[in-house]
């Protein structure tokens, strides 16, 4: 008997004579390249575990909301200790920083330096000038501002920047870049609240300088000379009310154009060589 032959192409078995569709699915792309996170990003539970372990200033720590379990208890603790913020967000705002690399529910911003403990960078100061100079930015929010800041304060020889832990702009890849290295090289510490610490400034025998567009007296003919700690605002709403009643003296700079204000980063500046000025002036460092 004969044995009829199927037409090329055609399936045998199971599903035999039915028609083959093509496929509708698109595959998914394949990147060349990988994935490549800010400089200073870090995620995944056994990176941050080992960032945290190994001393690396954290600024934040976020946790994805009901990953708050197992290592991520041990993570959260050492975050605390370091004197790290620690946030509970949205799944999905981690993944958007992340970019599709795994997390495992944790990321942490570190910084690009240590920051000084402010009793150290006290201690520094005094040994190196009888009047030092602090500045004091007050939830100061822009890291380019934040990092021109530096950059002058290097130059004009500051001897320490304090920016609160809190609803401030932390040292980041983006303000070291701004700076143009100066980050390296002028001590910046972390504090708690403002006002307090002015308190305990003040009692360390240093004068407080606001810098105010209402301030009572125009910025060159306030006294710079002696221990003073400058106190600038943020860039939208100035120095907060709390802060400016703790000042001994709120400073302006005279504007006589339109626009009543400077940039942020260059009213520093400005009462940042004021402050050199009057220092070499009277044979002071």
């Amino acid at each position: 008997m004969e044995k009829k032959q199927r037409p090329a192409g055609s399936k045998t078995g199971r599903g035999e004579g039915k028609t083959l569709r093509p496929s509708n699915k698109v595959p998914r792309p394949v990147s060349e390249e990988p994935v490549s996170l800010p400089e200073d990003v870090v995620v995944g539970r056994n990176a941050v575990t080992e960032a945290l372990k190994s001393g690396r200033a954290v600024n934040r720590l976020l946790v994805a909301e009901g990953d708050g379990y197992g290592s991520i208890r041990e993570i959260v603790r050492l975050a605390r200790e370091s004197g790290a913020i620690v946030e509970t967000v949205a799944r999905n705002k981690i993944e958007a920083v992340a970019k599709g690399v795994r997390h495992q529910g944790v990321l942490a911003y570190t910084s690009p330096v240590d920051y000084t403990p402010l009793d150290e960078l006290l201690e520094a100061a005094r040994k190196k000038s009888d009047a030092p100079f602090l500045l004091l930015l007050d939830e100061l929010e822009d890291p380019h501002n934040l990092g021109a800041i530096l950059r002058t304060a290097d130059a004009v020889g500051v001897d320490g920047v304090l920016i609160p832990k809190r609803r401030s702009c932390p040292l980041s890849a983006t303000v070291a870049k701004t700076s143009a290295g100066a980050v390296e090289y002028v001590p910046v510490a972390r504090i708690g609240n403002i006002a307090q610490t002015i308190k305990d400034l003040k009692r360390e025998g240093f004068w407080v300088v606001g810098a105010d567009m209402d301030g009572t007296v125009d910025y060159f003919d306030a006294d710079l000379t002696g221990a003073t700690v400058l106190v600038v605002g943020s860039e939208g709403r100035g120095i907060s009310r709390l802060v400016r009643e703790s000042c001994d003296i709120l400073v302006k700079i005279p504007m006589l154009g339109k626009i009543n204000s400077l940039n942020v980063s260059v009213a520093g500046a400005v009462l940042m060589y004021e402050s050199l000025r009057q220092r070499r002036q009277k044979g002071k460092p």
